[in-house]
This record gives structure tokens, sequence and C-alpha cells, in this order.
């Protein structure tokens, strides 16, 4: 018992181990000036690095990480895939993320769901634009969230921010290079397709949320005199924890790209609800009646004669049909009484 129980314990730091150096190369990679296939690298390390994270997270808690065979398994006999080599398969780091109970919040989640989609992509799809700077946001997130966790689960001791705290550069941080991070502007083919997809399939909270996608803000210097104390205005982003209890000095910024569609799109998003009864038709009568295209409203935006829909009427769009099905139902119920009487 006691042999068995050292070697649990091995297993769980040789996991650990590998998994910060997965983490530490996946940072050196894409901190490194001469690699050009940063992005890629980067994916790939950083998934490893969780996965066995996670496993070792599994098996302090004494979880079978194993890949069970539920076409070949008993009620008191489970059947295990095997690889070529007769070892256990274990899970992927998708299949750890399903699990119930893991105890990660949704934007971590959420960011980790993403690289995996990501990573899917341009294995089999080659981009021929850099992710460096368009990706930023969602790659430096999933950094932190991996350092709050193995200090969450196994100690302060194995903090990764004493190994690399920051990196140097040669351009200056300007707001138009913070601008520049993390906006799809460039990206080409399946990648754009596969961002821009997964976003919108996250609510507006989500997509905010700092686990899932960085938030920046900067500091101005006001003062001229080098000896004067230099005024400081905080610049948060709206939505950001940050923007709680502002004393006078921080000022809320606003999103200004939202994500556009036009009504064939909100159209084919209805029907795949559900709600085959919505047509062009039941959309043009919907923005009509509740004049959704006054710009008091902030539900779209006119561009060189095209109107665009933002996020916010696709939402009403939405609980309309929910109201409207709900009241067909009533309906249909109202009359099959009214026929059995």
């Amino acid at each position: 018992m006691d042999k068995r129980k050292r070697r649990v314990g091995a297993i769980k730091i040789i996991l650990l181990k590998k998994s910060k150096q997965a983490a530490l190369t996946a940072v050196q990679t894409f901190n490194n000036p001469n690699i050009k296939f940063k992005s890629e690298a980067y994916i790939v390390l950083i998934m490893i690095a969780w996965r066995y994270l996670l496993h070792a997270y599994f098996k302090k808690n004494k979880i079978d990480y194993r890949c069970v065979d539920k076409s070949k398994s008993e009620r008191k006999r489970r059947i295990f895939y095997m690889t070529k080599t007769k070892k256990y398969k274990y899970w992927g780091l998708r299949e750890c993320l399903e699990q119930k109970g893991l105890p990660l919040d949704k934007g971590v989640v959420n960011n980790l769901n993403f690289l995996i989609g990501l990573r899917n992509e341009i294995e089999h799809h080659i981009s021929s634009t850099s992710m460096d700077n368009r990706l930023f946001n969602r790659f430096q997130p999933c950094c932190v969230n991996y350092n709050k966790y193995i200090k969450k689960w196994f100690g302060e001791k194995h903090g990764m921010e004493k190994y690399l705290s920051t990196s140097l550069q040669f351009s200056p941080i300007t707001m138009s290079s913070i601008k520049g991070l993390g906006k799809y502007e460039g990206l080409e083919g399946s990648v754009l397709d596969y961002a821009q997809g997964f976003d919108e399939n996250l609510t507006p909270e989500e997509r905010k949320d700092v686990c899932y996608v960085q938030q920046v803000y900067y500091e101005k210097k006001l003062a001229n005199n080098k000896n004067e104390d230099a005024e400081v205005i905080v610049f948060i982003p709206e939505g950001s924890p940050l923007a709680n209890g502002l004393d006078g000095k921080e000022v809320v910024l606003r999103d200004t790209e939202k994500y556009k569609f036009i009504p064939s799109q909100i159209v084919s998003r209805m029907q795949g609800l559900g709600y085959d009864w919505f047509c062009m038709h039941q959309h043009t009568k919907l923005w009509q009646k509740k004049d959704a295209k006054n710009l008091k409203h902030g539900y779209g935006i006119l561009v060189v004669k095209q109107w665009y829909w933002y996020n916010k009427w696709v939402n009403e769009v939405e609980k309309h049909c929910k109201k409207e099905d709900e009241l067909r139902e009533e309906g249909a119920r109202s009359f099959k009484r009214y026929r059995k009487t």
C-alpha cells in the first residue's frame, strides 16, 4: 500500500514538472525574436502544459483519467482504450475540460476551448498571415490562468512569475500598438472564420471576461515638469472588474468595435435555434414595429448605404422569437382544448 502511494505521488510530481517545462518553453518560444513560428508553437506547447497540469490535479484527487471504451465496458468491469504499444490512453485536454465538477472558471474554459479549436485549424489549414499580435490577447490570459491554478492547486512555490515576469522589446508601447492587439484584421481563411465564429457563440459577458481575453488599460502622464508629480488618468475597458469604485481619475472606454450582422444571418441564426417560422418578412416587421433603425436605440449602424445589426439587436430578436413561440404553443393548446369541448 505504501509503495502504491509513493508511486502515485511520484507520477503527480513528474506531471507537474513536465507541465511547468512545457509552459516555460511555450512562453520562451513566443518571446524569442528569432522564431517566426511563434503562435503555432506556443499553442501546441501551452496545450500540453495545461493537459499535464489537469492530469496532475486528477492524480492528486484520485480521479481516474484513463479513456474508457464504453461500448465494450460492462456494469462491473471497465474496458480501457490502449495505444498500439499496449499502454493506457488518457484524457485529452478537451475531455479534461468536460469533466463535471472541474474547478475552473468559465472564462478559463472558454479560453482553452478557443485555443484547442485554433490548434486544430492551424494543424489542417496553413495560414499565410502572422497571428502573434492579432491573437496575443487570447494567449496572455492563458498564461495568467495557468499560473493562477498551478498555485491554487499545488501551492505558491509552483508560481511561474519568478521565471518570466516581463519581456523587453525594441518598439515603444503606444496607443496604436495597444489598439492593434487582438484585432482580427489581417487574419485570413479558416482561422479568421473560426475566431469570429467562436466569439459569436459567446455571450457579451463571456467575451469581456478577463480570463478569456486580455483587457488593456494605460496611464497617461499629464505633468510637463519632470520635477512635478505626474497626474495619472487610468483608462479602463467597459465591463472590467477595475471599473468598480471609480474615484474620478478613471475613464471607462466603451467598446467601439462591435460585431455586425446582415438580416439573412440573423434569420439563419433564429432558424438554427428552432424558430423555423421566423423569416425575412418577420424580421422586417419586427424592426419596423420597434423602430429599431433609430440610432438612439443602438441596435445597428448604417455603413455605405448598408444597414448592419449589432449583437444587441440579435438578442432582442431572440427574445421576441422565444416569446412568440410560447404564445404560439399556448394558442395551439387552447385550440386543442376548444376542439375537445
